[in-house]
Formats: structure tokens, sequence, C-alpha cells
């Protein structure tokens, strides 16, 4: 193994696992990309440098400048990672109903957060929509950039490489990609590179069955960290996904689970989401054919939610 000139050379090139023992014999294979072994334990680490690295190039963003993002956590853990590596200031518009775990990562890495208090700690349209205005405010400070990740296209460039891997790991042999939806960038990035060797890949977009906005559905509650912002991501295209499948909350936090217990693979809620939705397509498509979607993160940002910690 090479040795990395600094972290961000560290930034993917991640592991592609194939699970045994929570999909059925009679199913297609299901394969996952373990992006919790990114730097930070998330995929986000992939957007961030380039949305980072692309501000740079053209001025965006200058020496000694301000990075200004909202985050639920792993965005903000990773754009705070490329700045402490860079020495560019950060500061973060989160809240609590995202893991203590979230925020505090992002702190240890110097970010200044200013956290809006929730409704009960769930996961809501109207404080997605506060934290995002919030971040908006601050960013008409001097000297910063504002990352504003949900308007941002550079972050979809960050996930071509993604595809790329998983292209090369699979030596071509995939049917079907599963992602959830947040801001839509890793799904979009993915599924581009993937369907410029494939272009009749199967694409399949996943959100909370409580908040099915892309299914035509209302939006709601729920707590799979991450996605399902209870509104169309402004950068979503109907046309990237052939399907969307919805999983509930209850559904994803119990495959995580197994996914610990009978896979030894520690994650969080929306990797147990694309896992449930990556199940119910090898049951579709059978034998023969292989089924590949992404662990987005590792378990260790959710120890002390009610996803890991015991009664």
């Amino acid at each position: 193994m090479s040795i990395a000139n600094n972290v961000l050379e560290a930034i993917g090139n991640t592991p592609l696992v194939e699970l045994h023992r929570v999909v059925p014999a009679d199913h297609a294979r299901v394969l996952v990309k373990l992006e919790g072994t990114n730097p930070t334990g998330s995929m986000k680490d992939r957007m961030a440098i380039a949305v980072i690295e692309r501000a740079e190039s053209d001025g965006r963003l200058q020496p000694g400048g301000t990075v200004v993002e909202y985050s639920g956590g792993s965005t903000g853990a990773s754009l705070a990672l490329v700045c402490a590596a860079k020495a560019y200031g950060i500061r973060i518009v989160t809240s609590d109903a995202f893991s203590r775990e979230k925020r505090d990562h992002m702190r240890a890495l110097g970010a200044d957060l200013i956290e809006v208090p929730s409704e009960g700690g769930r996961i809501t349209k109207e404080l997605i929509k506060e934290i995002i205005e919030l971040a908006r405010q601050i960013s008409e400070e001097p000297n910063t950039f504002y990352s504003d990740q949900l308007q941002n296209e550079d972050a979809i460039a960050g996930y071509h490489l993604l595809g790329e891997e998983i292209w090369s790991q699979t030596g071509g042999n995939v049917d079907a990609f599963i992602q959830v939806v947040g801001t839509a960038h890793s799904i979009e990035g993915t599924a581009e590179a993937l369907r410029s060797n494939k272009p009749d890949l199967r694409v399949v977009a996943v959100e909370p069955a409580e908040s099915a906005v892309l299914s035509g559905g209302q939006p709601g509650a729920h707590k799979i960290e991450g996605i399902g912002l209870g509104f169309i991501p402004p950068l979503w295209k109907a046309s990237i996904a052939d399907e969307i499948m919805t999983v509930s909350t209850e559904e994803a936090k119990s495959m995580a689970r197994q996914l610990a217990s009978h896979e030894a693979l520690f994650v969080g809620t929306s990797s147990g989401a694309n896992v449930v939705a990556a199940i119910r397509m090898a049951k579709r498509l059978g034998p023969g054919h292989t089924v590949v979607t992404l662990l987005v993160d590792t378990g260790l940002k959710y120890l002390t939610t009610d996803l890991y910690t015991s009664s």
C-alpha cells in the first residue's frame, strides 16, 4: 500500500462486500459498499472534497475564508475534515434532532456549531427549512463561502468516482443500484457513472415511508437521519430513478441491527433502509443477478440514539 500525503488522499477506494445471512438463498446477490471506511466514517467525504476544491479553483473560497453550511452531521463532519486539512474556518447550523456523536464529531474537527432545537428529536420539514435559513443568514457575513449543499451541483461530481469504483469492483456485473435520497447528489453521481458503462442499469431511490414526498405523498416526521427532507430536493431529477421505494423507520432500524448482529457490519439507519430496498429488488431479480447498494456511514455515529442504546 502506498503512503497518503494527507488524510484527503485516503478518501474513496472503499471495500465492496457481499451479504450472506440477511439475504435469502433464492435472491440475487446483494453487494454493499462500505462507505464508513472513509476518514470521517461517511460517504459524504467524497462530496466535501469536490465542493471545497471546486470553490478554491474558481475563487469562491479564498485563503483564510470560512465555510458555512447546514447539516445533520455527516456532511458537516466531512466539510469540517476538509477545512481542517486545508486551514479554513467552518460554521455549521445543525439541530439536536441529529445524533450527539455527529455534533461532537463536527466540533472535534474544529467546526463552530449553531444548534436549532427540534420538536422531540424529530426530523421535520419545518426544522430543515429553519436550519437552512439560519445558515443563509450567517453566510452573508464577509469572507465566507456558503457551500449550500442542496443547491450545490459540485457535490454530484464527488460521487462519479464511487460509481466507477463499483463498476471496476464488480467487473461490470451489476444489474441494479439502490440508494437513499437526501440531497440526491449521491444517487445521481453514482448512477451517472454506472450508466455510462451500462445504460440499462436499474436505479432505485429510497425514501422514508413516513415522509414519501418523492412518491407523491405528504411530508411527515421520521427518524432516518440524513434522508427524507420533507420536500423534494432542489437538484432531484425524476429521470435518475427507474422507481422509488419507501422504507419505514422501524424497518430501517431493524435491518441496521441485523446487519450488525448477522453480518458484523455496523451502520446507521439510512444504510438499513438501503439494504431493505436492495433485498426487495434481489427477490424480484432472482439468482444470477447482482444488486449493489451503499452502507453510507458507520454505526459509531449513532451509539447514543435509540438505534443502539438499550432500554
